[in-house]
């Protein structure tokens, strides 16, 4: 008789698999507007986010725009990737409606962190104020933010290096954001709008408005510890998530 080699029950795989609908659709806007930004280089100072001109030439469509504009091809490669990394899971977990509003939610919410911090006599106050803010990276904190509560023992590779659970990991982010945007020198990484996105994704989701996504959340557990009983099945290896997905 043949022998076949034993394999360990542990596996790993990188990322959630395919791309989920408004993950696709989020990922084809800022990329479409990447290409109008680099055909028309001025359009990146009228969509993105300037204090200046949203306070003084009212140009109140700054604050939706801005996360849709990126700073170079790096930029919206990492934005979108990390889209992707974090955003499948939770709009499957979610729905593409509550996903979609939340999405906005969080990117609209670092963008009022930054115009509130840019009038506030704060340390890099004036630079926010005159200079302009681009990326995804507002919103993607929230969905990290969201990942870090609904799959705190899912490990994330800290800085591409070692894996830590996704609950450490946003506490982490989130101490840098504030140490960073509460500093004097924090460059060209718009902080502020970092630390915004965690904090009003928090509010949304611990708010009335994240009362669904948690009763969904609660729910699918329920049926699904239902039908393992049911079908008696069980789940090997411990109980956590540590060894399915590394982020």
């Amino acid at each position: 008789m043949r022998r076949y080699p034993r394999y360990s029950s542990a596996s790993y795989s990188f990322g959630p698999g395919p791309v989920s609908p408004a993950v696709k659709a989020i990922i084809w806007a800022n990329v479409g507007v990447y290409v109008l930004t680099w055909l028309f280089p001025r359009l990146s100072i009228v969509l993105g986010l300037a204090p200046t001109a949203t306070f003084e030439r009212l140009w109140v469509w700054q604050p939706a725009t801005y996360m849709f504009v990126h700073a170079g091809t790096m930029h919206i490669l990492f934005n979108m990737l990390l889209l992707w990394m974090f955003g499948v899971e939770l709009e499957r977990l979610w729905g593409t409606r509550f996903f979609a509003r939340y999405y906005a939610v969080t990117g609209l919410g670092a963008a009022a962190t930054t115009l509130a911090w840019s009038l506030l006599p704060l340390p890099g106050a004036d630079a926010i104020y005159y200079g302009v803010t681009v990326g995804a990276s507002g919103a993607i904190y929230g969905l990290l933010l969201a990942f870090g509560i609904y799959f705190p023992n899912r490990p994330i590779l800290m800085f591409l290096l070692f894996p830590v659970p996704a609950k450490y990991f946003v506490i982490i982010m989130g101490a840098l954001a504030f140490m960073a945007a509460s500093s004097s020198g924090g460059g060209t990484i718009a902080h502020t709008a970092h630390l915004g996105g965690l904090v009003v994704g928090f509010l949304y989701l611990k708010g009335t408005k994240g009362v669904v996504a948690e009763a969904k959340y609660r729910y699918l557990r329920w049926k699904m510890a239902r039908l393992r009983r049911r079908f008696d099945v069980h789940t090997g290896g411990r109980h956590d998530d540590w060894n399915r997905r590394i982020h």
